[in-house]
């Protein structure tokens, strides 16, 4: 029989991490939180509030797999310049959606942040295109004259 491949690619390491950070927490939070381990149990607090804390660790967890996934895919100025672009994102749809207050500082750091993707980009997409252009020189038959 062949020998099976038993190591632990990084998304199935994230997830082990986490699970086991779940259950070492558990009993942290029954000694520094029991009043609040109370009020959940007795229902205190209402069951939508806590669906909703449920829903937002699922969320948080599925989005820090894909973020490892990508990682794994692009290089990590990359991965980092998408979360630049994610935060530019998120506070455009909060501006909109939410009718969040912007004052100028805001909108500065907006504009730095988006000019700066915007300037990555031009400079991977002129460096990807200055080593396709030297490949093909160095390619080229050389005359002797």
């Amino acid at each position: 029989m062949g020998e099976e491949n038993k190591s632990v690619d990084a998304i199935n390491f994230f997830s082990i991490m986490t699970i086991m950070s779940f259950l070492i927490t558990i009993p942290i939070s029954a000694i520094t939180e029991p009043a609040t381990i109370g009020l959940v149990a007795s229902g205190a607090i209402p069951n939508e509030i806590v669906t909703k804390a449920l829903y937002a660790a699922l969320f948080f967890h599925a989005y820090q797999q894909l973020s490892y996934a990508i990682l794994n895919r692009v290089s990590p100025v990359t991965h980092s310049v998408g979360n630049c672009v994610k935060r530019v994102v998120v506070i455009a749809s909060s501006i909109i959606f939410f009718q969040n207050p912007v004052s100028p500082l805001n909108l500065a750091g907006a504009g730095i942040a988006i000019s700066g993707v915007y300037m990555y980009s031009m400079a991977k997409r002129l460096s990807t295109k200055w080593s396709k252009d030297k490949i093909v020189e160095n390619d080229e038959p050389k005359h002797v004259d």
